[in-house]
């Protein structure tokens, strides 16, 4: 018995492959240093789904098509819906579509977060939702649809690089809830809510608003090395470093760090902000190997993902919902995969409970 399932191998994929040992991320056979530097989210898409899917030409009609259609749904949004934190919202509303497990099913799920999440933090904030322009590209689009105006080309860039980015990482918490739904027969709807709301736990999809959270108390460059050593002595965790798989850097917060420094080139990222994250992260990396140097913790994808999604205009309690963005497209072809090629998940479990009494 393995607890946490660690190393126990549960399903064969063609998806992608996680390289914890060397800092390597592979998407069907293409590695996501070359991805990020060719694709836009919609190729990823076509990349994830083919096979799983009739694919005909480009998905970005179809997909510009499905954000129009699931914006009817949020004429529907009452306040107690909107009171919720962005994350739950997002859920409620995505459970109100239809359990297919066709490509229109798959894509009306993959523009879903997109469009309820934007509409849902206009809302909160006093303002009327935008609704979607099907002839944009989806990255451009959910920044339109956010801020009302059309973004610059380096925001574009930088939220396609993001939804590359995560669009897919193994056999995660969440992408494992999504294959044991699909397992069941369950519709793609059924997959994704389970995959929601593993993503939501602080464990998995959380972390990345805390990362902020400690450069605010960091403060600035000078007083960083003595915030993160203070922290770590009372037993704090520095967010934004080790990862479950990787021995090694995350090959996505150099991905990201790129979007980062691109933005910041832009003037879309206030240099004193990118210079503190840079001296934490420096600070930390340095201390942790003095103090931890049995653990391999380097700089995770929750970092850069932090700078990042702040300098887009993102609320800290919208990042979950950012990253459901992405990595949807990753779960529904798990999904198909468990349910076109898989059995029913059913493990077996060790009782070690009481055992009733037998009599003399």
């Amino acid at each position: 018995m393995k607890s946490g399932l660690e190393d126990v191998v549960a399903a064969e994929t063609v998806l992608s492959d996680v390289d914890g040992k060397n800092g390597r991320l592979i998407v069907r056979g293409v590695s996501l240093d070359d991805l990020v530097t060719s694709s836009r989210y919609e190729d990823v898409l076509e990349l994830l789904f083919d096979g799983f899917f009739p694919m005909r030409g480009s998905v970005q009609p179809a997909l510009g098509a499905a954000r129009q259609e699931v914006f009817a749904h949020v004429a529907q949004t009452d306040p107690a819906l909107v009171a919720l934190p962005p994350v739950e919202g997002m859920r409620a509303l995505l459970a109100r579509l239809d359990d297919g497990d066709d490509l229109a099913a798959a894509l009306r799920l993959v523009a879903a977060p997109s469009v309820f999440t934007t509409a849902l933090l206009r809302l909160k904030a006093g303002l009327s939702p935008i609704a979607p322009d099907a002839g944009l590209p989806h990255a451009a689009d959910v920044l339109r649809m956010m801020t009302g105006t059309m973004p610059s080309m380096q925001q574009v860039s930088a939220l396609d690089r993001y939804l590359v980015t995560v669009a897919d990482h193994g056999l995660n918490a969440s992408t494992f809830a999504a294959r044991v739904v699909a397992s069941t027969q369950a519709g793609l709807t059924s997959s994704v809510l389970a995959a929601l709301s593993a993503l939501k736990g602080p464990l998995h999809g959380g972390a990345p608003g805390p990362v902020l959270d400690m450069l605010d108390a960091a403060a600035t460059p000078a007083d960083a090395p003595a915030w993160l050593e203070s922290a770590l002595a009372n037993g704090e965790r520095l967010m934004g470093f080790g990862h479950r798989v990787y021995r090694v850097r995350d090959p996505r917060a150099d991905a990201l760090k790129g979007a980062v420094r691109v933005l910041a080139g832009s003037g879309a990222i206030d240099p004193a902000r990118l210079a503190l994250a840079e001296a934490v992260e420096a600070a930390a990396l340095d201390l942790l190997k003095r103090k931890k140097p049995d653990r391999p913790l380097d700089t995770n994808v929750e970092f850069y993902t932090a700078l990042l999604l702040e300098a887009l205009g993102f609320s800290r309690e919208a990042f979950t919902c950012v990253f459901a963005m992405g990595r949807v497209g990753g779960w529904i072809a798990h999904a198909r995969e468990q349910a076109l090629d898989g059995r029913l998940i059913r493990p077996m479990s060790v009782y070690v409970g009481p055992m009733p009494q037998v009599a003399a």
